[in-house]
């Protein structure tokens, strides 16, 4: 097989027929269901998976069948059954499903309104990841071009990943049969530490979210006439959460939501430093000032993908600034992100929250929680000699340097998932979320010439399996 020629194939594809699909892909708002209840009436995610099947009959490997599934009650599901003729079986896997819009989008830009800058198309999900079912398809098709035989081939593609995967445990005994036993799973769901060479992630954080609500009155009162008989209820919730997170440091304070790192992901974690340097770090969006909660850059990475953190991401109860009268509010309620390291159960952590939160609540207010789908976060085996060997070349041969292995901060739910279900599975878990690329923030992109040779990889890695 010749690389320059597999490169030069699937350049040309992305060009002429992923890129402009992807364009469609981003137009269409098809956000996940935990963030859009109504998603079947609104028909979004129905409008994607159109465009998504009709693209894939057109382009899918001789012989390949595409079944779709729409279970009632269930987000669709996407399989490309690819025959094979070589031993095998390996599992490609990306999502159709979208994060909400978040504001804050540079001026030009839109969450549904694709535009390219030079090598970065703006607009949501193109990196998160809807470009996977195109990719995946594409290097498979490169590769055929050039008579390589392939092992059996199942590309999945769900449509509830940034739920939180619901869907997907059903889906996986209901396609059992059909699914059968991999013995390499390809995940392009991920992230890079920059777009030199090409990125595996070897951990990947759980999470737990949640809303927490404190009711202490069953009306606003003046202020005036009841602050500091009552207490506030925005109060309460800042000595619930001094109860989980050390609010100097970020800390989370609560030994059972903590595990002993191995060692090996230490060393691994220095690699990236040694190569990242302060990228670790200034590729954030600092606002002028401002500087990161420790100067310490393994203590950085250690921080997003081995322990736990929490963030705060939503609130109800508050009125807006200029909505703001001097009222005593009845209620606060916030969103909590908890992310859980990679080798703690979820459920068991859930129950920690839960416990620590609701017990023995301040002046006997009322404490409300209410839980997502808790996801458990995963962490490789050790790569087989063939397949470190695979990863290797692939970077070398198309971005001329090393690949590099990393962890996440993160979740994948369907990693765990499958890491439970075939445990003696392989893995490459990779994506194109390198620096600013910022998927479920504003401002997200899908960096084409990064994603080019990426797809090169996989197809490098795809030949080394059915040849190993």
């Amino acid at each position: 097989m010749e690389s320059k020629k597999l490169q030069q194939d699937i350049n040309s594809f992305w060009d002429d027929e992923i890129f402009p699909t992807i364009c469609e892909y981003i137009k269409i708002p098809n956000k996940s269901p935990s963030f859009d209840p109504d998603w079947k009436a609104n028909g979004f995610m129905d409008q994607v998976v159109d465009l998504a099947s009709k693209w894939i009959n057109q382009h899918k490997p001789k012989n390949s069948t595409l079944h779709v599934f729409n279970e009632e009650g269930r987000t669709p599901l996407l399989i490309i059954d690819v025959p094979g003729d070589a031993n095998g079986t390996i599992l490609m896997y990306g999502h159709l499903d979208k994060q909400p819009e978040m504001e804050g989008w540079s001026e030009g830009l839109d969450p549904w309104q694709p535009v390219l800058k030079g090598d970065k198309l703006y607009g949501r999900g193109g990196a998160d990841d809807g470009y996977a079912v195109f990719a995946s398809v594409c290097s498979l098709n490169a590769l055929l071009n050039q008579g390589v035989s392939l092992p059996r081939i199942i590309v999945l593609i769900e449509c509830s990943e940034e739920s939180g995967s619901p869907d997907l445990p059903f889906y996986m005994d209901h396609c059992a049969d059909l699914i059968g036993s991999p013995d390499l799973v390809i995940c392009l769901d991920s992230g890079a530490g920059n777009y030199e060479q090409f990125w595996t992630t070897t951990s990947l954080r759980g999470l737990i979210g949640c809303t927490l609500r404190i009711d202490i009155l069953k009306e606003g009162i003046h202020s005036g006439g009841g602050s500091g008989i009552a207490p506030s209820s925005f109060r309460i919730i800042r000595q619930l959460l001094s109860r989980l997170e050390n609010e100097e440091t970020g800390e989370i304070i609560v030994e059972g939501l903590k595990v002993e790192i191995p060692d090996h992901r230490v060393r691994e974690v220095q690699a990236m430093v040694d190569v990242l340097g302060d990228e670790v770090f200034d590729t954030l969006p600092w606002v002028d000032g401002a500087w990161p909660i420790t100067n310490d850059k393994m203590e950085m990475v250690l921080n997003n993908t081995w322990r736990p953190m929490l963030s705060i991401v939503g609130a109800d109860g508050l009125p807006t600034v200029k909505d703001g009268g001097n009222v005593l509010r009845p209620y606060t309620t916030i969103k909590l992100s908890l992310r859980i390291p990679p080798t703690l159960d979820a459920i068991v952590a859930k129950k920690i929250v839960e416990d620590l939160l609701i017990d023995n609540p301040p002046y006997g207010a009322k404490v409300t929680m209410e839980f997502e789908e808790p996801a458990t976060g995963w962490e490789a085996p050790p790569l087989a000699d063939w397949l470190d060997d695979a990863i290797q070349n692939a970077s070398k041969t198309f971005y001329e340097k090393p690949a590099l292995a990393m962890g996440e901060g993160g979740t994948i739910p369907f990693m765990s998932m499958l890491g439970k279900k075939f445990p003696a599975a392989q893995f490459v878990i990779t994506g194109v979320l390198g620096p600013q690329a910022n998927a479920h923030g504003p401002n997200e992109f899908l960096h084409i010439s990064y994603a080019k040779k990426l797809t090169a990889c996989i197809g490098l890695i795809i030949k080394a399996f059915g040849q190993k």
